[in-house]
């Protein structure tokens, strides 16, 4: 392998009790700890001894099944991802956290604000996973009868970016002055409006928090559709991103990155960093009886209902040893990219339906990679040093074993090859990701902004 210099990052992703669909029955999994916060704050403390860049939490705001069966034998109870990773940020000291929030329900200035004041309280840790939502679910939950179309989602996320990263920049840096004697606590010359009027939101500013430590929160995204890549190379800083082969990685890392000129960006500044779901033995056979095993643990409706989900199409009425049935990206109004992405793979591979979500119910689509610890460690290298990949989004498939191998067994590994750092070189998630701290859009354009007085 060709050497590439510098150093993968590498995220861990807190689907709590673990990530496979089955994980709350593993024998050693903490399926009683789901509400648990000590047991999360162990994880967390795991991780950043570990040194991982970031910790991630996804969110839903829907219970994930509607099937009754399904939604008794699954796992749909969890933390907001604001009020975890505030608590989060008190127990820990260095690792990122990296919370998703809808751009389908929510208002541009509540998630600004959260998101600078979890910067504050992290000192300059937090990051924002953005996504636009699609489950049906999810819409009859916030006045709507159905979710949005695909393309207009996408459009509501671009222009609420915007709107988020311009109330970030509503204060400038030096804003707060705590003169005393003076009596002036801020300079109001350095608020300023950001009177923002789109197709979406109509915004004034500005926002009632300082500028965050980082300038901005770091902006995550997913998303390997036309939308997604052309949303994230405009505005993503990391991309979570979900592929199977390495051509097939090799070929988005080149198309997005290929993208950000034309925004005036450049390809150091956005990390690409697929999932990875890895099953570690300690030798090759105990990793395929890992793998038994936990394929063993996923009840049928769940992974039916699961994998039907994550297509958005219903498969319950087809037979679970049948062949995937002859459904086009058309047809669908859920994840265009996961669609086709597990479509393929079925074809490919010629899966029927149980197989498929087999394959599926732990890595959701992304790549499941099963062995020892240096296999483990072999295929994460040859990803990342044929430009792949930038880092991976580890996903363990329960807690807190599978977190606890993959920390004590396979990065010191990653660490002795040169591949991971061995301590945090940076004071903020930026600072370790190799990102740079944002300029001030509004101080760039002055003239063209009021300030609020």
């Amino acid at each position: 392998m060709t050497k590439r210099n510098g150093e993968m990052k590498l995220g861990v992703f807190f689907q709590i009790p673990g990530h496979q669909i089955g994980a709350w029955r593993h024998p050693e999994a903490g399926a009683d700890q789901v509400m648990n916060f000590q047991f999360i704050k162990k994880l967390a403390q795991t991780a950043e001894r570990g040194k991982f860049d970031m910790l991630f939490l996804a969110d839903h705001s829907a219970v994930k099944f509607t099937d009754k069966t399904a939604l008794e034998q699954s796992v749909n109870t969890s933390f907001e991802p604001f009020t975890l990773l505030s608590a989060l940020s008190t127990v820990t000291e260095h690792i990122g956290l990296v919370g998703t929030v809808s751009t389908t329900y929510n208002e541009p200035f509540h998630v600004a604000r959260r998101f600078a004041s979890l910067d504050h309280l992290s000192n300059g840790r937090a990051a924002w996973n953005v996504v636009t939502s699609y489950q049906e679910e999810e819409a009859r939950n916030f006045n709507l009868k159905k979710q949005l179309l695909h393309s207009t989602r996408y459009q509501r996320a671009e222009e609420f970016v915007d709107v988020v990263k311009k109330l970030w920049d509503s204060w400038e840096d030096d804003t707060l002055v705590f003169d005393k004697e003076s009596a002036k606590f801020a300079d109001s010359s350095k608020m300023h409006e950001i009177n923002h009027n789109g197709e979406w939101f109509s915004v004034a500013g500005p926002l009632n928090i300082a500028r965050p430590i980082q300038g901005h929160p770091v902006v995550v995204e997913a998303g390997a559709s036309e939308a997604g890549k052309e949303l994230a190379a405009r505005t993503a800083e990391v991309v979570f991103t979900a592929w199977q082969t390495l051509e097939e990685a090799k070929e988005f890392y080149r198309d997005l990155k290929g993208r950000m000129a034309k925004y005036g960006r450049s390809p150091e500044e956005l990390k690409i960093m697929p999932g990875i779901y890895p099953v570690i033995g300690r030798t090759e056979e105990e990793a395929v009886e890992n793998q038994k095993l936990l394929n063993n643990l996923i009840p049928e409706e769940a992974g039916v209902a699961l994998l039907s989900r994550m297509i958005g199409f219903d498969l319950s009425g087809y037979d679970v040893d049948g062949p995937f049935p002859d459904v086009t990206v058309e047809n669908v109004n859920a994840g265009k990219s996961r669609f086709q992405l597990l479509k393929d793979k079925a074809d490919r591979e010629g899966l029927t339906i149980r197989q498929l979500y087999q394959q599926i119910a732990g890595a959701r689509g992304h790549r499941e990679i099963k062995g020892t610890p240096e296999q483990i460690s072999d295929q994460m290298q040859e990803w990342y040093e044929n430009e792949a990949a930038d880092g991976f989004n580890v996903m363990p498939p329960y807690f807190p074993g599978g977190l606890d191998d993959f920390v004590d067994l396979v990065i010191p590994i990653l660490q002795k090859r040169g591949l991971f750092r061995v301590e945090y070189t940076g004071k903020t998630l930026r600072e370790n990701l190799g990102l740079k701290r944002p300029a001030n859009t509004l101080v760039e354009g002055r003239n063209s902004v009021k300030s609020i007085i």
